[in-house]
Formats: structure tokens, C-alpha cells, sequence
């Protein structure tokens, strides 16, 4: 729900009435992940998606329906073999859908307000449900702040909120979005309520280090993806708001004394283009030793092993050194700053969300991976041909 934010946070702050189904669980093959959600309000007004389209129009009944008689509910939708013309999802996967009604008064109300507000502030917040359990408590919610502080109420035993919120900040620290059982006394001892818990997170960084034309177009597809992109060079002549538009910040500052003094964490991809020795080699030993996402260097396979020769003797241990991808990008042979800025990005998604990086038509895994599992790991892009990017573009 918190992937419409801005959208639902202005109808709270018009006085509307609406309800709002969200995807709490998926398995198989789903063309929206949890969180995921579509509101609709008393006009019949709807913004959002839960299946691109597969279930939209028995979804916008639910909402409707949950307007009319103010009751939160939860339904499945899967694919019917036996009901050519049955609603359901074609992919053959099964959505989980929750359903909650929002007032124009009620205590519910100032639970919504309070996520929905922090998310378009960019603030972490988690918006805290319950899923499963006894009824009268179905869709009851808590919104939590990154400092445990919390706005509503589940209702039951006291000691349920307390445990509830100390279990939410452990998957909002981690950026997660997820579930967990637990029993209406606040333990884990014989659970009776399933929780989904929504996280928003500030963006993550994309730190790309080297101001060149390659750099202009990894920034917008940068953007795109949902990244907060730095752009870093130690030439102010390269480093300029006119070259770079669309970056968050530009900074102009040798790349390793910048990397030491900014903030980083494991979401964070570092990307360097510079491809030059005397600035990749303290950056990348900084970068190397950090717990960051994904970190790729540009470069031809001559300079490549000339790299890795540098950090072998400023000290870089194997596994260390295998953390890098490098030549950087999948292979798709691109040629243009566009086209190499595609291959970077895809080998991110990839190595982020457990992908081969194979051809689906080729491949015989799950088109969509769990992140938690991955299969991707260091370097394991096919080896380019020689004197040429892993993105298929000539350097030196």
C-alpha cells in the first residue's frame, strides 16, 4: 500500500472515505509482489494495481463492498483449470489479498495517516497489519517508526503491540517486506495471528564514480530503477550539474576519500567507470570491504587483470576480490552509453534479486527468484571478448 503513498495520503488530507486492498502474500508466478495495492474511494475513483489487470475488477468489488459494510477481508485469487472463465490470475500464480475499509473517522484512520505521511516524507516507517487470526481483529494495524515509537492499536493482550513492534523493526531495519506469526499473548508459543508487515525505506544509493558519458546514462537509468544516484569526480570540469541533471548530488572529490566519509548500506550499489588506476584502486580497495549490494568496474580485460593485480598486492583477499564484478555488465553487446547503461543495471538487478542473467526462453528456474536465495554471487557474467567491456563496449 505504501507504493501509492503519496496518492492515499492526499485523500486522507481531502476527507475521503476509501478502501484499499493490498497483496499480502503471493506464490508461484505473480505479476505483483506483496504491497502491491489498489484503492478505491466512495466515487469509485481507483488508483494502484495488485495484478496488472488479472483480478483488477473483482478486486474493485471488494473495495466496494468493504465501503458499504465496513468490514476488512482477506481472499485468494489463483488460476481455475476447471473455469475457463473463472477470475483469476492466467500466470498460474495465487495472490493473497487483503481488503481494509478506511473511515472518515475511526481509529483506524490516524494509524493510515501516520505511514502513509512518514512514506512521502521518505521517512522508514512500516505499516503493520494483521492478516490472519480471529475476525474482529482482521486488517487492525500499527504504524512503527524506525525508533519503535508506534500509532494504533491490535487490541487484546497488552503485552501483543510491544511484541508485534519490536518484531516489525526487525524487518523495517532490513528494508523488508514480510509476515510473521504470532500468539494474541505476545509470544511464539502456539501463534494465532499472522502479521504483514510493509516496509518503506528511503531509496537506496547508487554511487557511480566517474564523471563520463557512460556515467549521464547509468544516472537515468539509475532514476529509473528508484535509485538516489551520486555522481563523484575529482575534475570539476566533468562533475556539473549541466552534464549530470538528473543525479541527486554531484560531488567533486578524489572517489575513496569520498566513499570513506559518506554513508553506506548493504542496498547501496557502487559503480566505477573511471577505469583509471590511481583512482579505482584506493576506491575500490574501500569499496571492496564494505557491505554494500553489488560493486562493478569498467574496463577492458587487459585493464581488468591489471586491476586486480594492484588490489592482490594492496592487500585484497580472494574472497574479498570476488565480490567484484568487473568487466561491468552483462554481455548483451551494447555499444552506445544507453545501451551499456542497460547492461550494468540488468547484471544489478540480477545479482540483487538471485537472477542468471540467462535467456528465460534458455532457463528452466522460476521467472521470478526470491531474493533471499540467490544464485548469483561475485563475478559470473560470461566472459567477454577480449579487449571489450562485459557490456560490450571498446576502452582502453
Amino acid at each position: 500500500m505504501l507504493d501509492i503513498a503519496h496518492e492515499l495520503n492526499q485523500w486522507l488530507e481531502e476527507g475521503r472515505e476509501f478502501a484499499v486492498a493490498t497483496v499480502v502474500a503471493v506464490s508461484g508466478s505473480a505479476p505483483r509482489g506483496p504491497g502491491a495495492a489498489l484503492a478505491v474511494d466512495t466515487d469509485g475513483t481507483a488508483i494502484g494495481s495488485v495484478s496488472g489487470g488479472c483480478v483488477e475488477g473483482a478486486v474493485y468489488d471488494l473495495c466496494t463492498q468493504a465501503l458499504a459494510d465496513g468490514q476488512a477481508v482477506r481472499e485468494r485469487f489463483g488460476y481455475s483449470d476447471e473455469d475457463a472463465f473463472a477470475v483469476g490470475l492466467t500466470c498460474g500464480g495465487v495472490l493473497d489479498i487483503l481488503v481494509t475499509p478506511v473511515p472518515a473517522d475511526g481509529p483506524g484512520r490516524k494509524t493510515f495517516q501516520t505511514a502513509l505521511s512518514a512514506a512521502t516524507r521518505g521517512e522508514a516507517t512500516a505499516l503493520t497489519r494483521v492478516i490472519g487470526g480471529p475476525g474482529e481483529i482482521l486488517g487492525r494495524a500499527l504504524a512503527v517508526r524506525q525508533d519503535g515509537s508506534y500509532e494504533g492499536e491490535l487490541g487484546g493482550h497488552p503485552d501483543l503491540d510491544r511484541a508485534v513492534v519490536q518484531e516489525t523493526r526487525s524487518l523495517l531495519n532490513a528494508g523488508r517486506t514480510g509476515t510473521f506469526d504470532i500468539a494474541r499473548d505476545g509470544t511464539h508459543c502456539e501463534p494465532d495471528l499472522t502479521v504483514f508487515v510493509e516496509s518503506s525505506v528511503p531509496p537506496p544509493r547508487m554511487l557511480v564514480f566517474g564523471a563520463i558519458d557512460f556515467a549521464a546514462a547509468l544516472v537515468r537509468v539509475g532514476k529509473f530503477l528508484g535509485y538516489h544516484v551520486t555522481v563523484c569526480d575529482a575534475r570539476p570540469v566533468f562533475a556539473t550539474r549541466t552534464r549530470f541533471p538528473e543525479a541527486d548530488d554531484i560531488v567533486v572529490d578524489w572517489p575513496h576519500r569520498y566513499l570513506h566519509q559518506t554513508e553506506t548500506d548493504d542496498r547501496t550499489v557502487i559503480c566505477v567507470l573511471t577505469h583509471d588506476a590511481k583512482f579505482d584502486v584506493p576506491l575500490l580497495q574501500a569499496a571492496l570491504r564494505l557491505p554494500v549490494a553489488y560493486i562493478g568496474a569498467m574496463g577492458s580485460r587487459r585493464t581488468h587483470e591489471d586491476r586486480d593485480r594492484r588490489l592482490r598486492e594492496v592487500g585484497l583477499t580472494e574472497a574479498e576480490l570476488t565480490r567484484l564484478h568487473s568487466p561491468i555488465g552483462l554481455d548483451l553487446g551494447a555499444r552506445t552509453p544507453e545501451e551499456t547503461a542497460l547492461s550494468i543495471a540488468a547484471e544489478i538487478v540480477a545479482s540483487r534479486q538471485g537472477g542468471t542473467g540467462l535467456p528465460l526462453s534458455d532457463s528452466h528456474t522460476p521467472i521470478h527468484h526470491d531474493p533471499t536465495d540467490r544464485q548469483v554471487h561475485g563475478n559470473t557474467s560470461p566472459a567477454p571478448t577480449a579487449g571489450v567491456t562485459s557490456a560490450g563496449v571498446l576502452t582502453v
